[in-house]
């Protein structure tokens, strides 16, 4: 199945989010899609964290997306249950502003509160479109990948260098480059794929178009 997204839009609740949920498909696609990368808190009330911000540019630079098409908020983390409204007329306005086609966000699984609320306002906001559930491995509990995509071993490598832009997070396990690479070998193994990245389905909206005589292609 080749799926299309003319506009793609990436939306996680902190820095590095993203990049563990899916940077080997946003490698992939970052000079094939208008590409916005949204996250919801910057993590700028803990002063351990006072790197995170120009991590996390660096980190998508890697990927292949430029700072102006990422787009950092300011909520605050752990409080989203308390800002749910604040954060629904946020996805609300990107999606009137900029219509994605296809959009990921966190697991249904995913555990975090902030990460679930982000997953629950988004089915709220943008209704009618595709939207993908990524995997954060740390919080996302009982996720099973019911939508698999290829992705090459460059996509990979790029994926494991943006992780290691995050100098404030390298003791954690989750970011070790061989857990990394073995969700993905596992993923591609159940694509019957070298690499794959795995994603629980929340919506899929497609069509089927035939292309040319005993083709037919579903269009996401």
């Amino acid at each position: 199945m080749l799926f299309v997204g003319r506009k793609t839009l990436f939306v996680g609740a902190h820095p590095d989010d993203i990049e563990l949920g899916c940077g080997a498909v946003l490698s992939q696609i970052s000079t094939e899609s208008n590409i916005l990368c949204v996250t919801l808190s910057d993590n700028q009330k803990n002063p351990k964290l006072k790197n995170l911000v120009q991590e996390h540019y660096e980190s998508m630079s890697i990927l292949g997306v430029a700072q102006e098409n990422i787009a950092l908020r300011s909520f605050e983390t752990r409080n989203f249950p308390r800002d749910r409204q604040q954060i629904l007329e946020y996805l609300y306005e990107l999606n009137r502003d900029y219509d994605p086609d296809l959009v990921f966000v966190h697991s249904s699984a995913d555990i975090h509160q902030d990460h679930a609320v982000v997953t629950q306002e988004a089915l709220r906001a943008f209704r009618g479109r595709t939207v993908l559930g990524f995997n954060v491995l740390r919080s996302s509990y009982n996720f099973f990948p019911h939508f698999l995509v290829e992705v090459s071993e460059d996509d990979v490598e790029k994926k494991i260098s943006a992780l290691q832009a995050y100098k404030t997070y390298q003791d954690k396990y989750y970011f070790d480059p061989e857990i990394i690479r073995s969700l993905m070998v596992q993923y591609g193994m159940m694509a019957e794929r070298s690499y794959a990245e795995g994603f629980d389905i929340l919506r899929i909206v497609g069509s089927f178009r035939s292309n040319d005589p005993g083709e037919m292609r579903q269009q996401v």
